[in-house]
């Protein structure tokens, strides 16, 4: 398994909404993996739901993953704070430039995303392998499939769209999990409180209609390997 994974706030709220953030914790205890958070998604599932009484249980269950340091900040492992929001900027600017209808730059990630990616790219750079957990489907193409996510756009919003093909060179190296993933190798491990295929079955599809974007193709896919 990865020594690093970065939790982008789609993957959490995934897990948290299924009430099955304990698989993060028995993935933490099985592995040498750490599971890393920016101060941007710390934002998105810890401190602004905090603040609503519809989601502040489930921020209050994922601050309890940071503070047993199940989950962890970049300043655990010596990155400065300043350097990721640097770089984030730089990340979102670039990024939100790449795809464009007539003429107009289409803003396809935001604050989170960036920071994710901000923080695998400076640890790329001091020779650390990462992934990112992130169930968004945008900014999953984007890195993956490009092509593929300008044939999306232009049947969502009916139209031609253009985009700068040299520019999504910066993020075809990043490797991307999600939820779905990451719930099928706690299966494989024996961590999941049920076990067989229909307990993965269920897991596979619980995440998919409560916040992982997946195909049923690919979940087949999964299911597969099982």
């Amino acid at each position: 398994m990865t020594k690093i994974i970065i939790f982008d706030a789609s993957t959490l709220i995934s897990f948290s909404m299924n009430g099955i953030l304990r698989i993060i914790e028995k993935l933490k205890e099985s592995s040498k993996t750490r599971f890393l958070i920016t101060k941007e998604v710390k934002s998105e599932v810890i401190d602004k739901p905090k603040k609503i009484n519809r989601f502040k249980l489930e921020a209050l269950k994922i601050t309890e993953l940071l503070e047993t340091k199940v989950i962890e900040t970049p300043d655990a492992l010596g990155i400065n704070e300043k350097e990721i929001s640097n770089k984030t900027q730089e990340i979102l600017k670039l990024a939100n430039s790449i795809y464009k209808e007539s003429g107009r730059k289409l803003d396809l990630i935001h604050l989170g995303e960036a920071s994710c990616i901000a923080l695998y790219k400076i640890l790329e750079k001091k020779g650390i392998k990462s992934v990112i957990a992130i169930d968004e489907r945008t900014t999953r193409m984007l890195c993956e499939s490009p092509q593929n996510l300008k044939m999306l756009l232009q049947k969502k919003l009916h139209t031609s769209i253009q985009f700068e093909k040299e520019n999504t060179k910066f993020f075809k190296t990043i490797k991307i999990i999600r939820s779905t993933e990451l719930a099928y190798v706690a299966h494989k491990k024996g961590l999941t409180r049920f076990s067989g295929k229909q307990a993965l079955d269920a897991l596979l599809f619980a995440l998919k209609f409560k916040g992982c974007s997946i195909s049923y193709e690919e979940i087949d896919e999964i299911k597969k390997m099982a």
